[in-house]
């Protein structure tokens, strides 16, 4: 893939945010995420400081990862369960549009969905500094630990991308690219999904980022979640099209 920098502007609630903006976020999230899982904040610009606390979260291993948030993870999926189960399958969605110069749809997806790149589980954290652990397992399922929004607690959930039973967005019919897939709980409960989609235009691509909550979700926790997705998919356009490793 080419080497260049693709341009990324985020659209929420129909305002154009700038990559310098989302960068932004990024930096302010990252010294709770250091502080929640027990790493220190690492010095530099935001680039060094995004590649060395993923290097620190993937040496602590999976496992360390789970004993540290344990507390953390079991609170968080007492609420995810009961969320999903008062929901009664309905859902809130939290949306997010990228804006790409360069690149492509398929090229975006065939990247992401490529568990085979050895940078995968790397690419995969790195984006987010609230992605404490994303790798993909034996069975072809993603496992995620990550903060969602604004909820104060990190939460582990599986997704199936072969999966669309429970998903409530419809599929936009034209897209060129999309990653779809229910989020299952520890307890086996469907939590919710994503529906992300991708249509090709003149000179790049435009994203639609969706992901569904149960419809009981406080609403903070939606809105916030639009900055995270701005976050970590514009890091991953450029993760893929050879920039901002």
């Amino acid at each position: 893939m080419s080497s260049a920098s693709p341009a990324v502007h985020a659209i929420i609630d129909g305002r154009r945010f700038d990559r310098a903006q989302v960068l932004a976020w990024e930096a302010e999230r990252l010294p709770q995420a250091a502080s929640k899982i027990g790493i220190p904040v690492p010095s530099g610009e935001l680039a060094q400081q995004r590649a060395n606390f993923a290097d620190s979260k993937l040496a602590l291993g999976a496992d360390e990862i789970k004993r540290r948030l344990r507390r953390d993870l079991r609170l968080g999926d007492i609420v995810a369960n009961t969320t999903a189960r008062i929901s009664r399958g309905g859902r809130a969605t939290s949306v997010c549009e990228l804006q790409v110069t360069g690149g492509s749809a398929a090229g975006l997806v065939q990247w992401f969905e490529d568990t085979s790149r050895d940078d995968y589980t790397r690419s995969m954290t790195a984006a987010h500094p609230e992605h404490f652990l994303i790798q993909a397992l034996p069975d072809g399922r993603q496992e995620v630990i990550e903060t969602t929004g604004g909820s104060p607690l990190p939460t582990r959930f599986l997704v199936d991308y072969t999966d669309l039973s429970t998903l409530t967005t419809p599929s936009d019919p034209a897209s060129d690219a999309d990653a779809a897939g229910v989020a299952i709980s520890g307890k086996g409960l469907h939590i919710g999904g994503v529906r992300h989609e991708f249509r090709d235009v003149p000179g790049g691509f435009h994203a639609r980022l969706c992901v569904e909550f149960p419809r009981t979700t406080l609403p903070r926790i939606l809105s916030e979640h639009r900055r995270h997705l701005a976050i970590e998919f514009s890091n991953w356009v450029e993760f893929a099209f050879g920039a901002g490793r």
